[in-house]
């Protein structure tokens, strides 16, 4: 692309190009998006947000996301990092649903729940691709009684970028029979650089005054407890590691954050606003997280033992990165206090979420 003149407007390249790691895959395809000093690359493979570069305050760029080459990688320990996982995101317990009275069995993804839409989730499909103004529109048909998941559904999910550092993610589903929908971006974020260490010494910010507590399995009780006093507050700006290792009952199972805060309520005209804010110190670096979701899951990547190695070489640990997933609340079919994922024939499922990066100093 061009460099636009200094005072001018930048516009977004958009490139389509085949993915072959190792010399498989070729049926992938990667899409790039650069506008100014940013980057995203989009595969197919699970309408995945592979890479995302963004600068320092001092103009370097990184690229910030956890993210793998290796294709037996993604198909098997990264197969989340970065893919919109669905039909449902996040747990449903006892692997069933219920809609209009009709009980509904799902694909189990063991432990008694179904994890991310089932074991051939939306993370495992290819996904046909077409560019739009200023990014890549992925589309998906998932077939009535896909992993158990009454309802045909058609999904689309645009990525779009600009050049002051906003990646938006677009989500809309309709469907031929009531069913339940909940989709999210499923990245992993480390903005010191991918490979650099762990996430706890960045400061966090959530606009959440209550988190759904969850039994070892990580379903939530049903109920929804204030933040105040405990290590779920984040309602001011604080280190992820403060409290990670204080012992909290909600805390040692995990062993760190995998819990759905209860965002603050959305404004009544159905515009994405500000859920979380995220700071690295020392490159300066800042992420804002906006959207039209009532939760966001906050992981903190707790399990990972080395398994993937990602382009810089090293194995992912432990707090390697965090995922600030924007979705509805896990396991809401089963806690009609939550709110409703419920899709029915003639309805639009939408939702957006924002990536806007930045730098402080």
């Amino acid at each position: 692309m061009a460099t636009p003149p200094a005072n001018g407007p930048q516009t977004t390249s958009v490139r389509r190009e085949p993915f072959e790691p190792s010399g498989a895959g070729a049926a992938i395809e990667r899409w790039t998006l650069r506008a100014g000093p940013y980057e995203a690359s989009v595969l197919t493979l699970g309408a995945t947000l592979h890479t995302l570069v963004a600068p320092d305050r001092d103009g370097r760029p990184a690229q910030l996301l956890l993210s793998t080459d290796r294709l037996a990688d993604i198909l098997g320990p990264a197969r989340h990092y970065g893919t919109v996982v669905g039909r449902y995101a996040n747990r449903i317990d006892r692997s069933s649903i219920t809609v209009d009275g009709e009980e509904h069995p799902l694909a189990p993804t063991g432990g008694g729940i179904t994890l991310h839409g089932g074991p051939d989730g939306f993370a495992h499909r290819m996904w046909a691709a077409e560019e739009v103004p200023g990014g890549v529109r992925l589309t998906l048909h998932s077939p009535d009684g896909d992993q158990g998941f009454p309802g045909a559904l058609d999904v689309t999910v645009d990525y779009t970028l600009d050049a002051g550092g906003e990646l938006a993610i677009r989500y809309h589903a309709v469907t031929g029979a009531p069913t339940v929908v909940n989709l999210t971006n499923h990245a992993y974020v480390n903005l010191a650089g991918e490979g650099s260490g762990d996430v706890l010494g960045h400061l966090l910010t959530l606009d959440a005054d209550g988190y759904t507590p969850a039994d070892e399995r990580q379903i939530p009780y049903g109920r929804i407890e204030p933040v105040a006093g405990t290590p779920f507050d984040f309602t001011t700006a604080r280190p992820i590691g403060k409290s990670v290792h204080d012992g909290h009952p909600q805390l040692t199972g995990p062993g760190g954050y995998d819990h759905n805060w209860v965002l603050r309520p959305r404004p009544a005209d159905g515009g994405p606003v500000r859920a979380a804010r995220l700071e690295e110190p020392v490159s300066g670096r800042t992420l804002e997280v906006l959207t039209t979701e009532p939760g966001i899951q906050v992981y903190t990547a707790n399990t990972f033992h080395g398994a993937v190695t990602g382009a810089s070489g090293v194995p992912y640990g432990p707090f390697a990165g965090i995922a600030l997933e924007t979705q509805h609340f896990p396991d809401s079919p089963h806690h009609p206090a939550f709110p409703s994922t419920e899709l029915r024939p003639g309805e639009e499922f939408r939702s957006t979420t924002v990536l806007r990066f930045g730098t402080t100093g």
